[in-house]
């Protein structure tokens, strides 16, 4: 630190993103990317005049954008806002609906910028420990007089809460706003959209990470109120109004009205995603019941630790959580069947049991 930082950086944890390595090539199942390209019509977008037009602003309100979200997700326009990433609308969430007063509560073990957020805006911060097996005692947040935040499929353990969970939730705090982090809900589940009629207090953050293949392009979104977008609204364009640039929105649309496309690839992920579950299963892995584009498994005969590096030293990497709850587990982020097939190989998941 310089002598210039103010004081509450010294105490920040900062996200660590996972490997993103330049030495060599791997097999990357440890960042939840999407294994397939982008649709085609994200390609045909992005052209010499569209890459000409850079020298212009973006639209700060990302109008044709949103309104393939609200057509898509069936609500208004006015319902939706974009942003860099999933990760900004969070950041975006806690500026404007959290502080002092205003706290928040989420699991312990989930999504790892929930934590960072809450340090790096000051906001009370309640971790509710998890089930002995990862899932949410929902009990635990009935009345919690706090916003909520809840990752759903999520995330490293891939469960998935129901929707008559997670409505019990809104329902016993009407002076609160829930926030449903559906990253993952593509691969299993329903997404908790269709409860937005009822409640006022229920708001959804999704992102093109995942499902629709463009992590590089950096596109989130939030489905909510009109009221509670214009609050996200009044944080963006006090922040950065141009915060979408204009080759991620014209990526955006065209992925988002390829449905035929979307549906392909992630069929394909969820079928990749069960053939190697029931492989890792024979081979006396144990595993969550995942519902989200990756597998979170421990076995009996090694630590995750040692997983992830002897995977590591056969190209292939897995995501490593060092935690007290989660160091038995590995994450493995679903691939190609080409790609899990050498996942699966004498030399690495076989190589990593063995040698123990």
């Amino acid at each position: 630190m310089s002598r210039f930082s103010v004081r509450r950086l010294a105490a920040m944890k900062p996200y660590i993103p996972g490997e993103q390595p330049q030495d060599r090539k791997y097999i990357k199942l440890n960042t939840n990317e999407c294994p397939y390209p982008p649709s085609p019509r994200v390609l045909e977008v992005i052209n010499n005049n569209e890459l000409s037009s850079l020298k212009l602003y973006p639209d700060p309100e990302a109008k044709v954008l949103r309104e393939a979200l609200a057509e898509y997700y069936g609500v208004k326009p006015s319902q939706v806002m974009v942003g860099n990433g999933s990760d900004e609308i969070l950041a975006f969430f806690f500026m404007a609906f959290c502080d002092e007063e205003k706290k928040v509560a989420f699991p312990d073990i989930t999504y790892g910028f929930y934590k960072v957020f809450a340090k790096l805006f000051g906001v009370d911060a309640l971790q509710i420990p998890l089930r002995e097996d990862f899932s949410i005692d929902v009990k635990d947040y009935i009345g919690i007089d706090r916003n909520i935040v809840i990752a759903n499929p999520n995330a490293p353990t891939g469960l998935y809460l129901p929707l008559e969970d997670i409505e019990r939730i809104l329902r016993s705090n009407p002076d609160h706003l829930v926030l449903i982090d559906e990253a993952y809900i593509d691969f299993g589940g329903r997404s908790s959209i269709e409860l937005l009629p009822k409640y006022d207090n229920l708001l959804i953050c999704g992102t093109f990470s995942k499902s629709r293949a463009l992590a590089g392009a950096r596109l989130g979104y939030s489905i909510g109120t009109p009221e509670a977008i214009e609050d996200l609204n009044k944080i963006k364009f006090s922040f950065n109004p141009y915060n979408v640039n204009r080759l991620t929105l014209l990526a955006g649309k065209a992925a988002i009205e390829d449905r035929e496309y979307f549906e392909d690839c992630r069929a394909k992920v969820i079928a990749t995603r069960e053939d190697t579950a029931r492989r890792l299963k024979s081979l006396g892995f144990e595993l969550t019941d995942s519902k989200a584009n990756f597998l979170f498994a421990r076995h009996p005969k090694l630590s995750g630790e040692e997983c992830y590096l002897k995977l590591k030293e056969g190209g292939i990497l897995v995501r490593y959580f060092d935690e007290p709850r989660t160091r038995d587990y590995v994450r493995i982020t679903m691939g190609t069947p080409e790609e899990m097939k050498e996942l699966m190989t004498y030399n690495n998941i076989d190589r990593c049991i063995e040698v123990q």
